[in-house]
C-alpha cells in the first residue's frame, strides 16, 4: 500500500482547523438567533493574554467577529494591577462589570466602578489602569479597532 504524503497532510490540516474553530467558539458561550440576534454569557468568557507592548497583566476577548457585526466591535477587557499606554484609533465604550477601571488622561484619573460606563474617543492617547482586578465589556467603532485608523 502506497503512503500519500500530500493527502495525509491535507487531511490533518482539516482536522486540526475544524478542532482550533471549535476550540475558539467552545472559550465561551453564544447563541446566535437566524435573526442575527446574539446573546453571549459574560460570565463564560475566558480572556486571553493581551500584549500590550510593556509588562502589565491584561487579557481580553473579543467575543464577536466582523462577520457577526462588521460596524461594532465588542469584548472583554481584564487588567489586573496594571497600568499601561495606549492611542485609541477609534471610539470605544466601556461597562465596568467588576472592580475599578481608571483611564488616565493627561495625569488626570477618571475613575470606572462597577456599573459604569466610560467613553474614550477617537484619537485620544490614555492610561487603563486598574489598582486592583478590572473587568470591563467594551463596545468600538469600527468593529476592526485592531486596524483602524487616526
Amino acid at each position: 500500500m502506497e503512503v500519500n504524503r500530500e493527502l495525509i497532510y491535507r487531511i490533518v490540516k482539516e482536522v486540526l482547523e475544524e478542532g482550533a474553530e471549535k476550540n475558539e467558539e467552545a472559550v465561551f458561550e453564544k447563541r446566535t438567533d437566524p435573526s442575527g440576534v446574539i446573546c453571549i454569557k459574560t460570565e463564560t468568557v475566558k480572556c486571553q493574554p493581551f500584549d500590550v507592548g510593556v509588562p502589565a497583566k491584561v487579557r481580553l476577548m473579543d467575543v464577536v467577529t466582523l462577520e457577526e457585526s462588521p460596524r461594532l466591535g465588542c469584548g472583554i477587557l481584564e487588567i489586573d494591577h496594571s497600568t499601561y499606554p495606549w492611542t485609541l484609533t477609534y471610539d470605544e465604550f466601556y461597562y465596568v462589570v467588576d472592580g475599578v477601571l481608571d483611564i488616565i488622561v493627561e495625569g488626570r484619573h477618571n475613575l470606572g466602578y462597577k456599573g459604569d460606563i466610560m467613553h474614550i474617543p477617537k484619537g485620544t492617547s490614555i492610561c487603563f489602569s486598574s489598582p486592583e482586578t478590572c473587568r470591563a465589556v467594551y463596545y468600538t467603532y469600527p468593529a476592526d479597532w485592531a486596524n483602524a485608523e487616526l
